[in-house]
């Protein structure tokens, strides 16, 4: 491995543990088992190298599945879509944290804590709008409901670790958060069609 490869991975694992602050150039020299001379001749500045990091991890993220141009089987699509965003977050966690923690100190950072959320929320708006396209519905109810979901899967990649009994287990998860997601649109997980009319319950009489 080249020592820039290197020395990006071993400033990723310092900096998810100890921060901006705590990820001295030391340290992550020895990380990547390099000289710090060699840290600044390939990226400048710490500032640098850790940008370069958040960089990085941006387009490692860009291969995330998309959801696709026109609908055709929308609860096997967002569930699918779900899951590889929930995954790709937790991988990313450790970063999160840290990047989030030091907003105030460096706002620059938000770029990386906030440009995957935006790509999520604008990719299930624009697919929300196309399930309704023969049958508009709210705007203000799906940008409401496309917020509610994009919130669950950043809250529960966040709160998990700390109060897991929250969260519905980690193999339904997906599959939970988009069947109220789709009610919550208007669209039925059993006909995958938006909803011309609410549901009601049946009741069952008895003799």
């Amino acid at each position: 491995m080249i020592n820039r490869e290197r020395i990006l991975e071993a400033a990723a694992r310092v900096y998810a543990k100890h921060g901006f602050r705590g990820a001295t150039t030391r340290l992550i020299a020895l990380e990547a088992g390099v000289n710090e001379v060699t840290l600044f001749r390939t990226f400048g500045s710490k500032g640098a190298l850790l940008q370069a990091v958040l960089t990085q991890q941006d387009s490692d993220c860009s291969g995330a599945p998309l959801l696709p141009e026109q609908p055709v089987d929308p609860v096997a699509e967002l569930t699918a879509f779900t899951e590889a965003n929930l995954q790709k977050l937790r991988e990313i966690r450790p970063l999160l944290v840290q990047t989030m923690s030091e907003l105030e100190e460096r706002p620059e950072a938000a770029d990386f804590a906030c440009r995957g959320r935006t790509a999520v929320h604008d990719m299930l708006w624009e697919y929300s709008n196309k399930l309704h396209a023969d049958s508009p519905q709210d705007p203000a109810d799906i940008a409401a409901a496309v917020t509610m979901l994009s919130s669950t899967v950043m809250g529960d990649v966040m709160g998990r670790p700390m109060v897991p009994e929250a969260y519905p287990p980690v193999d339904e998860a997906a599959a939970r958060y988009v069947r109220c997601f789709l009610r919550a649109i208007g669209v039925t997980a059993a006909t995958s069609v938006p909803e011309t009319k609410p549901l009601r319950a049946s009741r069952t009489r008895t003799a």
